[in-house]
């Protein structure tokens, strides 16, 4: 059981045909899902954020792309992480954390060695991403985003998050019902792993 929970939060620190039109109608724009070995996240054009849905964004420095991830936040924020955290976060954690980051650099460049799977999706898709995110944030009394700490790598920061991490409800969980609100064909249901969200876009076109 340890070095299973271990596995799984510790995450949370090729070309295939394309893909399905998305639910919400013809595609728009684009987003990616970049596998980081253990966890994923999204990345989305900065340019196509609705600021009126998920307006917090312009807290992050400009920048071309946005990158989101959540997770356990003991674990997530620890230097280092420890086995304990990562069996306490499967077990079901006190908390979580979104892991925003503002790049300019192409994707491939930025996430060199990781797969990265590009899927088109439609402005209403991409809406109702920028509002799935918006509302996954903790806010203060005044409804303003909780800001903790700078992030893990470049222009980032940890942000305070809704929801508990569990080996039922993972961040990779969280980022296939992410994908699922945008519109695309991802089931978060099993989807614990990065390889099990992965797996599920197989019917995607890969950038990298």
């Amino acid at each position: 059981m340890l070095w299973l929970a271990v596995v799984l939060v510790a995450g949370c620190a090729a070309p295939a045909a394309d893909v399905q039109p998305p639910a919400f109608g013809e595609p728009a724009g684009s987003l990616w899902v970049v596998d980081h070995g253990w966890h994923t996240a999204i990345v989305v054009r900065r340019a196509d954020v609705d600021r009126v849905r998920w307006p917090e964004v312009d807290d992050l420095p400009a920048a071309t792309f946005v990158e989101i991830a959540w997770g356990d936040r003991e674990f997530y924020m620890a230097t280092p992480a420890t086995a304990w955290m990562a069996l306490k976060a499967a077990l079901g954690s006190g908390a979580s954390v979104l892991h925003l980051v503002a790049f300019d650099a192409p994707i491939a460049a930025a996430f060199a060695g990781g797969e990265i799977v590009e899927l088109r999706v439609s402005r209403p898709g991409l809406e109702a991403l920028a509002r799935f995110i918006a509302d996954a944030h903790e806010r203060d009394a005044s409804g303003r985003p909780i800001r903790l700490a700078p992030g893990l790598y470049g222009a980032s920061a940890f942000y305070a998050a809704r929801g508990r991490y569990s080996l039922a409800h993972t961040c990779n969980t969280w980022i296939a019902r992410a994908l699922q609100t945008a519109g695309l064909p991802v089931t978060p249901s099993g989807a614990i792993t990065a390889s099990d969200v992965m797996r599920q876009l197989k019917t995607t076109r890969a950038v990298h």
